[in-house]
């Protein structure tokens, strides 16, 4: 069997080297190894998260399981995976470097709690955070973060690692990647040895996994990891995961997992507010010393919602033009280099749309929100939908107040309201946040 999957590996590889103009991936393939993680599952081992990244970016995962598929159509998917964890002793050194073994899945020193920005989308999220990294007996195990991509999770995971490191020095605690559970426990199946991959987990104090929804669908690894999980809690051993939906809402998970994820603390993290936003580029900008205008700043938080890694990924765009150019960040050319990420968040999203859907949302007619009642039922879902369409198109003022039959004062007023709101009410913040993440399948 190991010989099969070498050789299918090996017919994978000559046709992406033929038939691929990818240059960098034709030249990192002889880096790469493969493996099966289970009958249908291929797992890629690689040497760095950066290269993982990289290719997932790229899509590469699909296109090498339609390879293999055609050479084995038992396969349905292709996993990429980094081969080593970080696992901390007491006393270590203050850094974990990737210098020495370029595998290492080391944390990153930029994702502690001091750069974290906390705001009501994830205060919770953070405080449960800083409660496991700081106190060594805990009412809730596990602690179970989810948000959508982009939002935090990472972030939080390895500042609770580097906290744990600083606050509590005598803790033993592993980070890892789903990833490396599975390739961990593939490689011990194939030395016939799990019972060293079962002594990896003995000693540790604190488990942090990452992307647990990477599990799903790999029943032999839920189940070993399934024991793993409760052994470590029969023990007392604090357990920290996190995934993009909660635990019952994970698909091709075993019942009994998912209810053993939900019985501790399961805590979701939202979408950014506007006022995040602000500090989270205030905050990026300082780090990379670049002095970046209020209004660049005020433009980036109102049209990129989506999360903070592409909020992150505007502002490093923007700062690198500067930089190379010897030029001044200005709007003027914030919108000209990013016009192709702003066409795409624009794109299809229109006032109507938004009217649309902010009256179906509310339970109203879309007539209404053009309308002169002063009801409650019809006057905030209004003024939410003038916020919206200000936040989310590049209307002007008078645009936007002739699609509401209003001028534009009147959404001048609109919008200064619902901001106001949204941080006194916690429900027209929800419904605002709500609508915000609906109308981003159009863009």
């Amino acid at each position: 069997m190991k010989n099969d999957i070498q050789q299918q590996w090996q017919q994978v590889c000559t046709r992406i080297q033929n038939e691929s103009r990818d240059v960098v991936l034709q030249r990192w393939l002889s880096q790469f190894s493969a493996d099966m993680a289970d009958d249908e599952t291929v797992l890629i081992c690689v040497p760095t998260c950066f290269m993982r990244d990289w290719l997932l970016d790229k899509a590469y995962d699909a296109l090498m399981a339609s390879l293999w598929q055609q050479i084995n159509p038992a396969v349905t998917s292709v996993q990429f995976a980094v081969p080593q964890a970080t696992k901390t002793q007491p006393q270590e050194e203050e850094t974990i470097s990737a210098e020495d073994d370029p595998s290492v899945y080391h944390l990153n020193p930029a994702f502690t709690f001091d750069n974290f920005i906390v705001g009501r989308p994830n205060e919770f999220a953070t405080a449960a955070a800083r409660r496991v990294a700081t106190v060594a007996d805990i009412a809730f195990n596990p602690l179970y973060i989810h948000s959508s991509v982009g939002l935090g999770k990472t972030h939080l995971m390895h500042a609770i690692a580097w906290e744990l490191r600083k606050s509590r020095p005598n803790c033993k605690f592993l980070y890892m990647s789903s990833e490396q559970f599975m390739y961990q426990f593939v490689k011990a199946l194939r030395a016939k040895d799990t019972i060293a991959f079962r002594d990896m987990f003995r000693d540790v104090d604190v488990l942090l996994v990452d992307d647990i929804q990477f599990l799903c669908g790999k029943s032999g690894i839920q189940e070993e990891f399934f024991h793993t999980f409760n052994d470590l809690i029969g023990d007392g051993k604090q357990i920290v995961l996190c995934s993009d939906s909660s635990p019952l809402a994970l698909k091709n998970m075993s019942e009994r997992l998912k209810t053993r994820l939900a019985q501790g603390l399961v805590v979701d993290i939202y979408p950014t507010t506007y006022e995040m936003r602000i500090g989270i580029l205030q905050s990026k900008a300082q780090a990379m010393n670049a002095a970046v205008p209020q209004d660049v700043i005020e433009f980036l938080a109102e049209r990129i919602t989506t999360n903070v890694r592409e909020l992150e990924g505007a502002l490093r765009r923007v700062v690198a033009n500067a930089q190379l150019l010897g030029s001044p960040i200005t709007l003027d050319t914030t919108k000209m280099i990013l016009r192709d990420m702003l066409n795409l968040y624009e794109k299809e999203l229109s006032i109507d749309l938004i009217q649309k859907e902010t009256a179906e949302y509310f339970q109203i007619q879309p007539n209404n929100l053009k309308s002169n009642s002063k009801e409650r039922k019809i006057a905030q879902p209004r003024q939410i939908a003038m916020y919206l369409a200000k936040v989310l198109t590049t209307h002007s003022l008078p645009e936007i107040g002739a699609a509401f039959d209003r001028d534009h004062t009147t959404i001048m007023h609109a919008v200064r309201t619902i901001e106001e709101r949204m941080k006194m009410d916690l429900k027209v913040y929800e419904d605002v946040e709500a609508l915000r993440k609906s109308l981003q399948r159009y863009s």
